[in-house]
């Protein structure tokens, strides 16, 4: 993936060649500038590829649709409607061409229940939390029943417990939705909790995948069981390694 800029072209991703299985977590990590977001934005269609190409279930992404939703960072809601009203205009957007205005309704309400957030369907985006308006940001991507969900570092800007808390309310969505999901994060920990494989990618310019870690952890996860549990504390140390031990080594050589 190539930008031209005034000071020339930059070269952000390289020779990327990732799949991701049906029902996969997947999150992407790395150090700033290395092109997680640029590949997100890639699959969700937002960005045109330079070079090669992306497909989902088999067809060529060539723009955003609605089977790649995203949630990002900043929650991105509509401060003059309800959060019911937020996630019923993507639901009408998907399915307003061929379902009947009670249905979209129960669509919009049942993915508010999903994510903890019915009793304040009728409140606006300024009258709850960050992490509530984060609840609901994930309820109008999942309501309008994605193949894939996207998410770009959607809980970066939160305080710890409330971090903590949606990771574990996050864990329990995708086991009750069997969604696909791909998830750019800087959290070592948040990575290792939630995935089925960590990609981790080199350092940019022209960066690539550098490893892809399975995470052989069975689900439903714990994360107060897990702190101690073998596996995980294995996959973090990897994780770890990777980012601030091998990767900065091998950049020191190539200098």
């Amino acid at each position: 993936m190539v930008f031209s800029t005034r000071q020339g072209r930059f070269h952000a991703l390289r020779d990327i060649d990732l799949d991701i299985a049906k029902g996969e977590f997947v999150t992407l990590i790395g150090h700033s500038g290395c092109g997680k977001s640029t590949l997100l934005n890639l699959i969700a269609g937002l960005l045109r590829p330079t070079g090669g190409g992306l497909l989902c279930d088999g067809r060529e992404i060539a723009g955003p649709g609605p089977e790649r939703a995203v949630v990002f960072q900043n929650h991105s809601l509509l401060p003059w409607l309800t959060c019911f009203d937020n996630v019923l205009l993507a639901v009408e957007s998907v399915f307003g061409g061929r379902e009947f205005k009670p249905r979209l309704m129960a669509r919009a309400e049942e993915a508010l229940h999903l994510v903890g957030m019915g009793h304040a369907m009728f409140k606006r985006p300024h009258e709850i939390s960050g992490g509530m308006k984060q609840r609901v940001g994930i309820a109008r991507a999942l309501a309008m029943e994605p193949k894939v969900l996207l998410m770009d570092e959607p809980f970066g800007a939160l305080d710890a417990l409330t971090r903590a808390h949606l990771q574990d309310e996050l864990l329990k969505i995708v086991a009750a939705t069997h969604s696909t999901v791909v998830m750019v994060t800087h959290d070592v920990d948040e990575a290792v909790l939630l995935s089925d494989r960590i990609v981790m990618m080199t350092n940019g310019p022209a960066a690539t995948i550098g490893e892809v870690l399975p995470v052989e952890l069975a689900r439903p996860r714990d994360r107060v069981a897990l702190a101690e549990d073998p596996v995980y504390v294995h996959a973090r140390k990897a994780v770890i390694d990777f980012l601030y031990t091998r990767h900065r080594h091998n950049e020191a050589k190539a200098a």
